[in-house]
């Protein structure tokens, strides 16, 4: 296992609020797109193909207008385009919206916060930590890892994610990882220190592990990092104080 890979690990609590960002951008690409409907061309085609001949209708058909249509009709009303976006007033725009739905609401309190926001947390994570469990499962078995072993890395990861929590909690009420500003800086150096606490594991890793079964997960595909960080307890995690006035 590399450095590489728990660094990895450590920003995916920063993975997580950068999903819900995302979703919103795919959301309103979505209501594009939406509203754009199919093209002018095929909503036409029907009306400009020429409708085939029928002798017992042909008499009923009104004699095709041969000139300009009455000037009295008035053509449907349209509201003027609004101004248009930029890339920064886009950025700014999702800034707001991420705030609103992971900071807290006026009056909120923690536990209501915690009710709110914490289902998003999970559903976002559910399939990534089905993923990971699978793969470790499969990669364990290939290494030959006995139920005794398995039940001791657990114990082990439980212990390894008090303190990650903990620690993400402690960037969360003092500030520096909070939903009320873009703070790029703050976010990797704590990814960094998240990075370095997932690192330490390793080594209780190759306690309960033999070094060939530890290469024999590896070779298989599966990567203690991506578990690690897939199922930290990220529910866990503490309300961000309310919104500075």
């Amino acid at each position: 296992m590399t450095r590489a890979t728990y660094v990895l690990a450590g920003t995916t609590l920063i993975g997580v609020l950068t999903s819900a960002w995302l979703y919103l951008d795919n959301r309103e690409l979505r209501g594009e797109i939406a509203g754009k409907g199919p093209p002018a061309s095929e909503q036409t085609a029907s009306a400009v193909r020429p409708a085939a001949n029928d002798p017992w209708l042909d008499a009923k058909r009104p004699a095709p207008e041969t000139g300009p249509r009455s000037a009295t009709i008035t053509p449907p009303p349209s509201l003027p385009s609004g101004p248009s976006e930029n890339r920064n007033d886009r950025r700014a725009r999702r800034t707001a919206e991420f705030s609103a739905i992971f900071g807290r609401i006026d009056g909120e309190t923690e536990e209501e916060y915690r009710q709110r926001v914490m289902p998003m947390i999970t559903a976002g994570l559910t399939k990534m930590r089905n993923r990971t469990t699978d793969m470790r499962k499969v990669a364990e078995e290939k290494a030959g890892v006995t139920k005794e072993q398995s039940e001791a890395l657990d114990k082990t990861f439980d212990k390894a994610y008090t303190e990650v929590v903990d620690y993400a909690n402690e960037a969360i009420t003092d500030g520096r990882l909070s939903p009320y500003k873009r703070d790029v800086g703050n976010w990797l150096e704590m990814a960094g220190g998240l990075g370095t606490m997932l690192n330490g594991v390793q080594g209780q890793i190759g306690k309960i592990l033999q070094p060939g079964q530890v290469k024999a997960m590896y070779e298989a595909g599966f990567e203690w990092g991506e578990y690690l960080g897939a199922n930290a307890p990220w529910e866990r995690l503490r309300a961000p104080p309310p919104p500075p006035k």
